[in-house]
């Protein structure tokens, strides 16, 4: 009896330790990801080949309505592209910033359009809820290899990619963008 019973605490120890383990493994992966995720400020995406570009601007993603959308129906605007995600805290942090810049600068030739990396019913109901003021586009599986083919190597969340009225690349940005940032960047884009 007494061996039944040290034998079960001995597996109830065991259980645990192997949960706290898996835990911490688990955080520190996440930990490390975020660290390595390189420079998170607007920067100059000068060595992205114009490839990834023309390749995003051409992808077809579906709309919340069940329609399909390229990015290149908006050519000819300054195109803020964002990758987000529902699960994503710092995404949905910056997405009332974007809407307030949508607003602002729409008259001056300014789109915004977010690809979520999420199944269109969390979407649906985010947009529901929080009423973005741009499109919101559902990114399959692919939408992360593209990021990555654009510069976001740690394939992190949210990732913002900022192209021309030309449609080439101008800057990328991993992780959260400031206001600062943004209007900096599209006080320049828009004046051009």
């Amino acid at each position: 009896m007494q061996d039944s019973l040290n034998m079960k605490n001995r597996l109830i120890r065991f259980l645990l330790l192997a949960i706290i383990a898996i835990s911490a493994g688990g955080s520190g992966y996440l930990i490390s990801r975020e660290q390595r995720a390189p420079n998170i400020t607007l920067s100059s995406a000068a060595a992205t080949p114009q490839s990834a570009v023309d390749k995003l601007l051409r992808t077809s993603f579906a709309t919340t309505e069940g329609q399909w959308q390229t990015l290149a129906a908006w050519r000819g605007k300054v195109l803020v592209v964002n990758f987000w995600a529902t699960w994503c805290p710092p995404c949905r942090e910056e997405m009332p910033l974007f809407s307030s810049m949508q607003k602002k600068y729409k008259d001056k030739g300014l789109q915004f359009v977010g690809i979520s990396i999420d199944s269109i019913d969390k979407v649906r109901e985010y947009q529901s809820i929080e009423k973005p003021g741009y499109p919101l586009l559902l990114g399959s599986p692919d939408a992360m290899g593209l990021s990555e083919a654009l510069g976001n190597v740690s394939q992190a969340l949210p990732f913002t990619v900022i192209i021309t009225r030309q449609g080439r690349l101008d800057s990328v940005k991993i992780g959260r963008l400031t206001e600062d940032e943004l209007e900096a960047r599209l006080h320049t884009l828009l004046k051009q």
